[in-house]
């Protein structure tokens, strides 16, 4: 990982050269710059309404040069010398100046350069109503050009609150750049929404449907391979029985038919980590050596074990050992195919503190004195997101129980060796397996949180939202608007929820029409499953409820999108240790919009940063992405992103934009769709992101602009160096007096229910939990008054206790 890019300095700087022609040059009514050509003076030595723009440590020059595409004049930017930063020509940010814009419209951009560098760029920025002006994003990476060539490009929608845009070239690398003749064009109105092909609540809602095939392992942990299928890994699936014969199970699921396989496992794979490598292969780290004792004196162990799982041959092989065992790590892919790992639980039950790292490279788990380390503890499976700068941000969305200390949550950086507070998080020590996820486009660099709850102190889930812009110079958590509520069912059929109840084990899904699907959900530690699904709309920051899966999702459930935008539901285990195999498919409303548009070619399959890739489609389009394919459990994917492809438009061919920064979109394997201005998306084709870095936050900081740099929450460095963290043998939230490992019976039952034996046990007779053996001779719940051994039998009932 590297090093974060430093403050950036807006510098405005004297021009040596000259313009003649004084009368203004008005924009065209069909081109919204003004001065296009540079042919109108202005002042401080610039054109009419540009100005210089830039920052860092870098020698430079701006010219207003007679080489010109068209007229007598175009403009010169040239650097010198570079340690950092850039130089721009840039449109002047005023109210006279910068383009009016529309909220949702599309703009195309065009302009001609010559170019001695392969280190330049489109700039935006654009104006908030309510911040002022800000940075938007880079669109297109120019390519050397010894003689003048035209370069297009087409925008996101414009953001909402934003009024005008400003727009030039960057040039971030020793060379010039020569522009000229700049254009600007709204982009044409859609065609009307076509005609629903459902009913009408399916188009606005969409439809769940549940396959008539089940899925036939105890799978929690779900990865979308390279080849569309997916691997549906269950270990011995939470089941101390299958756990004690060593029948550890995988399945690789084919949508295109329906059908299941099943793959030999090697390992207890149950609780592990994963990540899909650069070149396709899963990760899967860890797992669990051991279930908890039966008196409850020993938890759950992690074993060193790491495998690779490979798509092509669909077998598992064994890599290198990790530095510790890792029960429930954390797995994040850096910029440069290394992943990072955290967190989870050693061999003998207590918490790791070892930073790991597998080395791209080297094809393995590096040494641990080859890796820095804080010696830090993380806790259990918490959501280490890749920031566009090379750092990680820690969102507060664990697994089991209070938070890390502090603000819960962090940004971490790995060179730096520094772990940074955040604020702003609420209720910090109730986000127990909420959700977190990098927002669609992860150019803007704004992470959401959903839900969550406690399983040690088990009060209702909550309905918070939590939005952090990590652009900003000392970003903080915001509250977000609160999670639709649905009905739960408490043990007696369906009620609709009441109050502050939300939901834990939520599942938040990207959408390819830059949306994100939440669903399921439980109100309290293995019980009470909650029915609700909504769709949030990062442009307006709201949330829009719609059909909801009709299958229990609670823990071990997880929800994903498959290559044809649909997504997929698995998996629900209540704490009376039942599994659910049933499976359902959410259809959105956008496929029920008629037909879907269709990506007809892809030039090139294998992408490199900076390209320039061409597509063609049947029918325009209005935007297309890169989503990178799940590998989720327990609400976790801190991997998944969905990266804008700014456009270049000629007919039914396009020209996307594949971003600089092997940051902001980790090398490997991406589903690609293209969306028309309906919202409606392609069926996704499989491209591969790798080649040359093009950039990184040391080399290419254009990209990375200043964010994040000035951060006043509390500094750490590496603490002092020890072996583990003390971590109790119910971190599961689970009494181990009762039952077998894989039964639940919860340490603090939910608050409607009285602490006497018999609401306690009608609670646990209504959630299914059956006979009950009491585990030694200690019954702390009070649920085996007569002491025979077993809880909640009529005897026990009837005592007045």
């Amino acid at each position: 990982m590297r090093s974060r890019t430093r403050t950036a300095l807006l510098a405005v700087m004297g021009l040596t050269g000259g313009l003649l022609l004084t009368t203004p040059q008005p924009a065209s009514a069909a081109n919204l710059v003004k001065n296009p050509g540079f042919e109108t003076a202005g002042g401080d030595d610039m054109p009419y309404c540009w100005k210089k723009s830039g920052w860092g440590d870098n020698d430079f020059a701006f010219e207003t040069v007679a080489d010109a595409h068209s007229g007598s004049k175009a403009m010169k930017v040239t650097l010198t010398r570079r340690t950092e930063g850039d130089r721009k020509a840039l449109i002047t940010e005023s109210a006279e100046c910068a383009p009016v814009v529309t909220v949702g419209k599309q703009y195309d951009l065009g302009l001609w350069y010559k170019s001695t560098t392969p280190d330049t760029s489109i700039t935006l920025f654009r104006h908030d109503t309510t911040a002022g002006w800000q940075y938007w994003t880079d669109l297109k990476t120019l390519q050397t050009a010894a003689g003048w060539t035209e370069a297009t490009v087409r925008t996101p929608e414009v953001p909402a609150g934003t009024d005008r845009i400003a727009w030039g070239v960057s040039v971030y690398g020793t060379g010039s750049v020569t522009t000229d003749d700049y254009t600007m064009d709204q982009v044409a109105e859609p065609v009307p929404d076509p005609v629903c092909t459902g009913t009408a609540e399916e188009c606005a809602n969409g439809r769940w449907d549940v396959l008539p095939t089940q899925n036939p392992v105890r799978s929690m942990h779900s990865v979308v391979l390279n080849n569309g299928k997916v691997l549906l890994i269950a270990g011995s699936g939470n089941s101390e029985e299958m756990f004690e014969a060593g029948t550890f199970t995988s399945a690789v699921y084919d949508p295109e038919n329906g059908t299941y396989k099943q793959i030999p496992t090697p390992k207890d794979m149950f609780c592990a980590g994963h990540v899909q490598l650069k070149d396709g292969r899963v990760l899967v780290m860890s797992g669990n050596k051991g279930y908890p004792s039966a008196d409850g004196t020993i938890g759950y162990q992690g074993f060193k074990d790491s495998y690779i799982f490979d798509p092509v041959t669909e077998t598992y092989s064994r890599t290198n050992d990790m530095n510790d065992g890792h029960w429930y790590p954390s797995a994040t892919i850096l910029g440069n195919g290394d992943v990072i790992s955290f967190g989870g639980l050693k061999e003998d039950s207590t918490g790791s503190v070892t930073a790991e790292l597998w080395s791209d490279a080297e094809q393995k788990w590096l040494e641990l004195w080859k890796v820095n380390q804080t010696w830090s503890y993380w806790g259990l499976y918490p959501s280490m997101i890749l920031m566009q700068d090379g750092r990680l941000f820690y969102s507060g969305s664990h697994v089991f129980g209070n938070n890390i200390p502090g603000t819960g949550a962090a940004i971490y950086d790995y060179d730096a060796n520094t772990v940074t507070q955040v604020p702003g998080l609420q209720r910090k020590d109730e986000r127990d397996q909420s959700a977190s996820v990098l927002l669609p486009p992860a150019q803007d660099q704004k992470v959401l949180t959903l839900g969550g709850g406690n399983i040690d102190s088990n009060p209702d889930a909550n309905r918070l939202t939590d939005v952090i812009d990590l652009k900003q110079p000392n970003p903080s958590y915001v509250a977000g608007p609160p999670l639709p509520q649905g009905t739960v069912d408490l043990g007696a059929g369906k009620i609709a929820q009441t109050g502050d109840q939300g939901k834990m084990y939520v599942s938040a899904v990207l959408l390819p029409d830059g949306k994100v699907l939440e669903t399921g959900g439980a109100l309290h530690n293995r019980a009470d499953p909650v029915y609700e699904s909504s769709l949030y709309d990062p442009a307006t920051g709201t949330f829009d409820p719609v059909a909801a899966d009709p299958e229990a999702r609670g823990y071990h459930s997880s929800a994903f999108l498959l290559p044809d935008g649909r997504v997929m539901a698995t998996g629900d285990n209540p704490g009376n240790g039942s599994w659910n195999h049933d499976v359902s498919i959410y259809t959105p409303p956008y496929l029920l919009k008629g037909e879907r548009p269709a990506i007809t070619s892809v030039i090139d399959t294998e992408w490199s940063y900076g390209d320039t890739q061409r597509i063609t489609v049947d029918r325009p389009i209005a935007k297309a992405e890169l989503i990178r394919p799940a590998a989720v459990t327990h609400s976790s994917d801190p991997n998944q992103r969905f990266v804008d492809l700014p456009l270049s438009v000629d007919g039914n061919n396009v020209d996307l934009n594949v971003t600089s920064n092997p940051d902001l979109a980790p090398p490997g394997w991406y589903m690609l769709f293209a969306v028309d201005a309906g919202g409606v998306p392609s069926v996704a084709k499989w491209v591969h992101l790798d080649g040359p870095r093009a950039l990184s936050a040391k080399d290419a900081s254009a990209h990375v602009h200043a964010f994040a740099d000035d951060l006043q929450g509390k500094v750490t460095g590496p603490g002092k160096k020890r072996s583990a963290q003390q971590v109790g043998p119910a971190v599961s939230g689970c009494d181990r007096h009762y039952g077998s490992a894989n039964v639940c019976v919860p340490t603090d039952f939910p608050p409607a229910v009285k602490a006497t034996t018999k609401a306690r046990c009608d609670w646990l007779k209504a959630n299914d939990y059956g006979r009950l053996k009491v585990n030694g001779r200690d019954d702390p719940l009070r649920l085996d008054p007569n002491g025979d051994g077993v809880a909640c039998g009529k005897a026990d009932v009837k005592a007045k206790r």
